[in-house]
């Protein structure tokens, strides 16, 4: 069966670990061109599909880039605009990131926007009013529930595949399509991308991915640019930030290359024909 490939279009600077993290780094070299293109040319040789959730800021910067990836057959999905965590912004102020990034990437493509996944999964159980407002600014769907719980987000309470939320005694409309995850000894354990994706070995992921289809589902694979990009400049980060957002980022490019050759990618718009 066919899985989900996702990538969250985004600098190699943007990141959620500590307030200060962007504000404090001095070059702000552009890496992102060379690391999407690279990754399309992967895409386009393994026949893979996938779904890029767009940050308005990159779509602002690099709107051709944005046009070479539909040109290339991708879906573009939101990824909001500056790159904030939802639970740290007020609904309004949400509402108007969101907005805007949309706005931004669907005057690039010409075309609607039906997804969106926010900054460092971060609907949590404190902002789940997020739901309400997506569905109200007309997206589909959205990807950003990992039924997990880390320092930085995570909502272990939800299902593990897609379903429709509910928030404020309504079922909505909106198809909420969380990250994957595989049960073992009654927890959702991670494996399909970020640092889960860099730190496991081959084997485990791909068994991971088999567990999952065996389930009847398709397991969603998500990257960022800079994690095929070894020679990217560095964030000055505590040391477990440092953990998380470098380790092996050598090896990445070479077990993205194995997933590509062993499985089938699709885009998440096209898997459940939204």
């Amino acid at each position: 069966m066919k899985n989900i490939l996702t990538i969250d279009l985004e600098e190699w600077f943007h990141a959620n670990y500590h307030d200060d993290v962007f504000d404090n780094q001095k070059s702000y070299a552009v890496r992102i061109i060379q690391n999407t293109e690279r990754l399309l040319t992967l895409f386009d040789q393994y026949k893979a599909q996938a779904t890029f959730f767009v940050l308005g800021y990159v779509a602002e910067k690099h709107p051709q880039l944005i046009r070479n990836i539909a040109a290339a057959g991708h879906e573009i999905a939101s990824h909001g605009y500056a790159h904030q965590l939802i639970y740290k912004q007020t609904p309004s102020e949400f509402k108007k990131d969101v907005s805007q990034a949309k706005q931004r990437v669907e005057d690039i493509i010409g075309t609607s926007v039906k997804g969106y996944r926010a900054p460092s999964w971060s609907i949590t159980p404190k902002s789940l009013w997020a739901w309400e407002i997506l569905q109200d600014l007309g997206f589909v769907y959205d990807a950003s529930v990992f039924p997990i719980e880390t320092y930085l987000y995570g909502l272990p309470t939800a299902p593990r595949f897609p379903y429709h939320p509910k928030y404020n005694g309504k079922i909505l409309k909106l198809l909420e399509v969380p990250s994957s995850t595989v049960r073992v000894l009654n927890k959702n354990i991670p494996f399909a991308g970020g640092f889960y994706f860099r730190a496991l070995p081959y084997p485990v992921i791909a068994q991971c991915i088999k567990t999952v289809n065996k389930e009847g589902q398709p397991a969603i694979v998500y990257l960022h640019p800079r994690e095929i990009d070894p020679n990217q400049p560095r964030l000055t980060l505590s040391t477990k930030e440092n953990l998380i957002h470098y380790y092996g980022i050598n090896g990445c490019e070479k077990k993205l290359v194995h997933v590509l050759k062993e499985f089938e990618f699709t885009s998440i718009e096209k898997y459940y024909g939204l």
